[in-house]
């Protein structure tokens, strides 16, 4: 039912008027899923299920987070949030928007280029309009797939990033070699190729690990597995960690 309702809101109501009533709404629908066998971490609600989306992905229905959102959520606080820090985040989630502008004592900025997204600014993550050494904290998931020079992207965010500051990048994997194809270029055939229509390579864990490096990053390849899962997090997830080393 969530995804027919979704279907036909998207269809009938404008995108910055879903934006703007988006919590309500979602509040409203969730009531149905109310119970204490499973917990969002991001917004504190206690369901007794998480909707299965389109994509078979656990969702929210009270805040719309997905797996990968809940873990890194969980990332975040447990380890990688302080007091006065800088972070960027690129293309977020509306729910990990939503609730990182509510954290008082940091700079919490975000960047979509596609305008898809709720953003502060729309960098292109290629030439960011940032001043060297400017973050501590970048989140970068789910976008160097789609982005044709990832290289000068990796050496942006290695700009932008002060000494000793963290960046968390995510893709899609695949087992073997980075696989990529300049002259595939239309919709149909990235879909088949890439996995999805604006993806232009499926990287391998150790590829990606290698570019990162290439750039000057220290790169830590975290594994995560859940048994019990409350959160509803994912049971296989892969993260990278980014230092950019001190001067």
């Amino acid at each position: 039912m969530y995804n027919a309702l979704k279907k036909i809101a998207t269809k009938l109501i404008p995108r910055r008027l879903l934006f703007e009533h988006e919590e309500k709404l979602r509040g409203l629908y969730s009531i149905f899923n109310s119970g204490n066998r499973f917990e969002c971490n991001v917004c504190g609600k206690k369901l007794d299920h998480f909707v299965v989306n389109h994509r078979d992905d656990l969702l929210c229905p009270n805040c719309g987070s997905l797996r990968r959102n809940r873990r890194l959520w969980q990332l975040i606080q447990v380890e990688f949030l302080n007091p006065g820090m800088s972070v960027l985040d690129f293309s977020p989630s509306r729910c990990l928007y939503r609730r990182m502008k509510k954290i008082d004592g940091i700079r919490y900025e975000s960047t979509d280029l596609s305008g898809d997204f709720m953003a502060d600014h729309q960098f292109d993550i290629t030439q960011l309009a940032a001043a060297d050494n400017t973050y501590d904290l970048i989140i970068c998931y789910h976008i160097l797939e789609h982005i044709s020079n990832d290289r000068l992207a990796m050496q942006e965010l290695f700009r932008v990033m002060k000494p000793g500051a963290t960046a968390l990048v995510q893709t899609p994997f695949k087992d073997g070699d980075i696989y990529e194809d300049d002259s595939i270029v239309s919709e149909t055939d990235r879909l088949k190729h890439f996995g999805q229509e604006d993806h232009v390579r499926i990287y391998s864990v150790d590829g990606l690990q290698e570019r990162l490096s290439a750039a000057g990053f220290t790169v830590d390849v975290r594994k995560y597995t859940t048994d019990e899962n409350r959160y509803g997090l994912s049971t296989d997830e892969t993260i990278l960690v980014l230092t950019k080393p001190k001067m």
